[in-house]
């Protein structure tokens, strides 16, 4: 009897325990060593804010394609910059000063500049017109077993799943590395993922580059939920564990 209490008591602790293929990241990492990597740019999103600046030889003659805020102002605060930036409406537009409703549908920031520079020298707007097309709320959210769980900004073009979790200071402990939850609406379309970040493989995925508005999810790992089960942590089961064999012992004189 004393045996079999004793077996009973070393599996619940071993099954409480991870081990360390389940922490550990990257664990094949050198067999993507030299990989090409693949920028690829967001394409604008309904609810985007849009920061478009317009130069010219002749500031003057840009002065009437730009907000106050492109104007030559040192604006710090970002969501001033938002307030004085080009919302993108539910039907993918923007409303351009001289050339009307401009469709964003499909294009990157990249492809929009380039738009709206050829419809300026094309209409004979302004010549030697060169147009700056920048997001300004970009973001994403991490939830889960993160030490920091939150919304956070993000200034640059291309971020990776990891940077991301960075400014989530990381996975605790109790984070389930192998099975990372993302999700990802583009074009009126959801995304689900799951990626694995105790494997490489997941930098070769399109979920490794983060795209604004995504969301990541780190659920608790097996120990983690086994621990808030009816069961409890280790210390319960070594408690329950010691009172069984006490009566046993009990019992059996």
């Amino acid at each position: 009897m004393k045996l079999t209490i004793t077996s009973i008591l070393v599996l619940l602790v071993m099954s409480s325990c991870a081990s360390k293929k389940d922490i550990l990241y990257m664990q094949d990492a050198e067999r993507l060593d030299g990989a090409v990597l693949n920028y690829t740019d967001p394409t604008i999103q309904p609810n985007d804010i849009l920061k478009i600046t317009v130069a010219s030889a002749m500031p003057e003659a840009a002065m009437l394609y730009n907000k106050a805020g492109a104007q030559g102002m040192q604006v710090q605060n970002i969501q001033l910059l938002q307030l004085d930036g080009y919302l993108v409406s539910l039907e993918h537009t923007i409303s351009f000063p001289v050339l009307g409703e401009i469709s964003t549908l499909n294009k990157t920031t990249y492809q929009l500049a380039a738009e709206l520079t050829s419809l300026l020298k094309s209409g004979d707007h302004l010549k030697d017109a060169t147009v700056n097309v920048r997001l300004l709320n970009a973001k994403v959210t991490i939830l889960g077993q993160v030490n920091s769980p939150g919304t956070y900004s993000f200034t640059e073009q291309n971020i990776t799943v990891l940077q991301a979790l960075g400014y989530a200071n990381d996975l605790t402990i109790n984070g389930k590395r192998d099975d990372i939850l993302i999700t990802r609406e583009e074009n009126g379309i959801r995304k689900i993922a799951h990626i694995d970040l105790t494997s490489a493989q997941f930098l070769n995925s399109e979920f490794y580059f983060v795209k604004p508005n995504d969301v990541i999810v780190v659920n608790p790992n097996n120990p983690q939920v086994k621990q808030a089960g009816f069961i409890g942590n280790v210390g319960t089961i070594l408690t329950i564990a010691s009172l069984a064999l006490s009566i046993t012992i009990l019992l059996s004189r």
